[in-house]
């Protein structure tokens, strides 16, 4: 005999099942949205990845965007949770380690003027505890358009004592002078190099300007000609 409790369990088995969502569909392929992105480097960390790359040679292998939790490792067990939750969300822009062995060596952050914010500051000031605790160097460099490398060899050469010294290779002229009208603007905001792109719509429709690469955070841009900063790309 089917007694009401019964029946109510018969119905709600019957309604999750019916809004159940179907595993075997949304797993598949042509259901999950994932797609290669563009830029996995922003213009500022390319430009930055090239000079360290020039200047740091074969004995050392350079890794972008590395996280906290692949580098260090909580010590203490009764820390483990907590501590680990700090880092396991958290990377850093460039991690040097030795070509041999990959042992980190250093770490290298590139410091744009988004970390002039308070709540960047904060976080800032606990990768440089946690790396100071653990005796990895984390070394902060300024975002630029470029990056000399002279200066980066420079800074790099304490850390670095036991490999090859970085040096400093000499490009060719043409090579140097291509470099130099490729350079893009700094975006006014964000102080990041802008990327060239082509305006489609409005009165400069078909013309080159400089966007910002954290479109659409920030709309700020720059045409090529004039150099002068408009308002967004919807008002070009």
């Amino acid at each position: 005999m089917t007694t009401p409790a019964n029946q109510n369990t018969g119905c709600l088995s019957f309604l999750l099942n019916l809004f159940k969502p179907d595993d075997s569909k949304s797993n598949s392929p042509e259901f999950l949205s994932y797609q290669v992105r563009d830029d996995f480097l922003t213009p500022a960390e390319f430009s930055f990845y090239r000079t360290l790359s020039f200047v740091a040679g074969t004995h050392v292998t350079i890794c972008p965007k590395v996280r906290l939790a692949d580098i260090l490792f909580v010590s203490r067990p009764k820390d483990r949770l907590a501590s680990f939750n700090r880092i396991a969300q958290r990377h850093v822009d460039f991690l040097v380690c030795d070509a041999a062995s990959m042992k980190p060596l250093i770490a290298l952050e590139l410091d744009d003027s988004s970390h002039d914010r308070p709540a960047r500051q904060v976080r800032d000031e606990f990768m440089d505890k946690a790396f100071l605790a653990a005796g990895l160097p984390l070394l902060r460099i300024p975002a630029q358009r470029s990056y000399s490398q002279q200066a980066i060899a420079a800074q790099l050469a304490p850390f670095l004592r036991d490999q090859a010294q970085p040096t400093i290779k000499s490009a060719p002229a043409e090579a140097n002078k291509n470099s130099e009208t490729q350079l893009a603007p700094l975006c006014p905001k964000c102080g990041v190099p802008m990327v060239a792109r082509v305006a489609v719509k409005g009165r400069h429709q078909g013309e080159q300007f400089y966007g910002c690469p954290n479109y659409p955070q920030c709309r700020a841009v720059q045409f090529a000609e004039s150099q002068a900063p408009a308002a967004s790309l919807e008002n070009g």
